[in-house]
C-alpha cells in the first residue's frame, strides 16, 4: 500500500509539472468551454492552406502534368506506399484517413518554422551546415555546435 501511495503521489506531482507554461499565452471562453488561441488558429491556418493548395493544382488538371500537379502526385503515391507496407493489400480505404492525418500533422509541426525564435534557430543551424558542407564537403557533420547554437539563439526569445 505504501509504494502505491508514493506512486499516486508521484504522478501528482508530474502531473502538477505538466501545467507549467512558458511564454504568454491566448484562451478564448467559447460556450463555457477554454480553447488555446494560437493553436486554434493555427489549426485553421494549416486547413485553409491544405484545402486551398490542393483546389488550386487540382481544379484544372493537365494531361501533361504541372509542377504542382507532380507534387501532389508524389505526396499521394508516398503515403499509399507507406499505407500499403504497414497495412497491407488491404490498404485502399485507409489512404485518405492516413494521408489527412499525415498532411495535416506535417503541415502544422512545419508551421512552427514561422515563429520568429524558431525562425531565426532553423535558420542559424541551417546555414552553419550549409556554410560547412560547401566548404569540406560531405565529410562534415559536425551536430553540436549548430545544436548548441541553435538552442541558444531560441533560448534567447
Amino acid at each position: 500500500m505504501n509504494v502505491l501511495s508514493c506512486s499516486i503521489n508521484t504522478l501528482k506531482g508530474l502531473y502538477d509539472i505538466s501545467g507549467v507554461e512558458v511564454g504568454q499565452h491566448f484562451y478564448w471562453q467559447i460556450g463555457g468551454f477554454q480553447v488555446h488561441a494560437q493553436v486554434l488558429i493555427t489549426s485553421w491556418v494549416v486547413i485553409a492552406i491544405l484545402l486551398g493548395s490542393a483546389t488550386l493544382v487540382v481544379r484544372n488538371p493537365q494531361t501533361i502534368p504541372t509542377d504542382g500537379q507532380n507534387f501532389f502526385e508524389y505526396v499521394l503515391e508516398f503515403i499509399r506506399d507507406v499505407s500499403k507496407t504497414q497495412i497491407g493489400e488491404e490498404y485502399g480505404s485507409w489512404v485518405p484517413f492516413i494521408g489527412t492525418m499525415f498532411l495535416f500533422i506535417f503541415v502544422s509541426n512545419w508551421s512552427g518554422l514561422f515563429y520568429l525564435g524558431k525562425s531565426y534557430s532553423y535558420l542559424m543551424g541551417m546555414a552553419y551546415f550549409y556554410a560547412g558542407l560547401t566548404k569540406k564537403g560531405l565529410g562534415y557533420f559536425d551536430f553540436t555546435k549548430p545544436l548548441s547554437l541553435s538552442f541558444r539563439l531560441f533560448g534567447g526569445f
